[in-house]
């Protein structure tokens, strides 16, 4: 197979020399998403919750694209601002994975893109 880079209008544009994903033998290795709404090109209005239910949204625009699905993601990786979110993000992200739950690692860090809240990236299959 070949390397494919992946792109959607459905989805925020990449914010620096990246791409929304990139796939390969059968697999779809996505950027980071962050809670942005790709019409408008700002966050979502709200908290914490709204920008994972964004992310999401984001994340699925971008698998769609590479002929794969929420339901065939294999990892996750969730960068907090807080892990005082920790609990929200994880009500959200279980409505999004379940009963299917990829693997998964959530870490605080001291800023995200653009000042989010949260971000997430993936791995899935096609």
């Amino acid at each position: 197979m070949k390397h494919q880079t992946v792109h959607t209008s459905g989805a925020p544009e990449a914010i620096g020399p990246y791409s929304q994903a990139t796939s390969y033998n059968g697999m779809v290795y996505c950027s980071g998403q962050i809670g942005i709404d790709p019409e408008t090109g700002d966050f979502v209005e709200g908290g914490v919750q709204d920008q994972t239910v964004q992310v999401l949204k984001n994340l699925s625009e971008v698998l769609n694209q590479a002929d794969s699905s929420l339901a065939k993601v294999l990892r996750c990786t969730i960068f907090l601002e807080s892990m005082d979110d920790f609990a929200v993000v994880n009500q959200v992200y279980g409505q999004y994975f379940s009963p299917h739950k990829p693997a998964r690692e959530t870490v605080a860090v001291k800023t995200l893109p653009k000042n989010a809240k949260v971000e997430i990236s993936c791995i899935a299959y096609i």
